[in-house]
């Protein structure tokens, strides 16, 4: 469902909502940036082909599970948020200086690519890693997953090995074109290594050894947030819900 919003107006308790992102003023109105058009989209899939997903991921959808979702706008205790769904055009892909350095931190690591799965080992980990979180905590990495990972589409568990440890493990699905991340999760221990960029760095590896055009490395927010790392990567483009296309990402410094 889509509607678009009205013009902005002031509540009695000076924040301003409905239209333009909320902010908290003395006394005046005040310009602000307009929300894209406002969606919210929910649905269930007992089946999907790989041609599915690529339209579906394509148009700003995720899943968890057989739950297929996509919005424009989230809320948290600070306010309004604009989602960003985010995709790399792996033609153009490109190391940073600082993703090579994520790398050589972590050359004494081992890199092995599995079929997605419930066990025991990574849903230990998973409840370890979720302590670091302080709002919004998952129960399960089924959350995220779904009870039977791959039901729907190949699902792929990255696993990270420091020896004989799993200190981190992300969860990828393909079809014949893209590839999309779905969760990445690590052992609070070792979150100096930056195993969430080292994991995405490893899916994208994967995906590019495949042929596969794109990579869906999940969303962030037009605000500041914690997902800013995912601005980080080279021929990044943002999916703009007004249009409804992609465009190349500009980060703030550059616009």
């Amino acid at each position: 469902m889509m509607h678009d919003v009205g013009p902005w107006r002031q509540q009695k308790n000076g924040t301003l909502q409905s239209g333009y992102i909320s902010t908290t003023i003395s006394g005046r109105y005040a310009p602000m940036k307009p929300l894209p058009p406002i969606i919210f989209e929910q649905t269930l899939l007992s089946e999907a082909t790989p041609g599915m997903m690529d339209f579906l991921w394509a148009k700003g959808w995720r899943h968890f599970g057989r739950e297929f979702f996509r919005y424009s706008i989230s809320f948290d205790d600070d306010g309004q948020r604009v989602i960003q769904p985010l995709r790399l055009d792996l033609t153009k892909f490109e190391l940073s200086k600082s993703q090579r350095r994520v790398l050589r931190k972590n050359a004494d690591l081992s890199v092995k690519f599995v079929p997605a799965s419930l066990h025991d080992e990574v849903c230990e980990m998973f409840q370890r890693h979720k302590s670091r979180f302080v709002t919004n905590i998952p129960d399960h990495l089924s959350n995220f997953l779904g009870d039977e990972p791959g039901l729907l589409i190949p699902c792929h568990e990255c696993q990270v090995w420091c020896h004989d440890r799993l200190i981190a493990a992300s969860f990828l699905e393909a079809s014949d074109t893209a590839g999309s991340g779905v969760y990445g999760i690590f052992e609070p221990e070792f979150s100096e290594r930056s195993l969430g960029v080292f994991t995405m760095l490893s899916e994208i590896r994967w995906c590019l050894e495949r042929g596969l055009r794109y990579y869906y490395s999940g969303y962030a927010t037009r605000e500041p947030s914690h997902y800013d790392y995912k601005k980080k990567f080279s021929c990044l483009e943002i999916y703009d819900w007004a249009s409804e296309s992609w465009a190349p990402f500009i980060p703030r410094s550059a616009g």
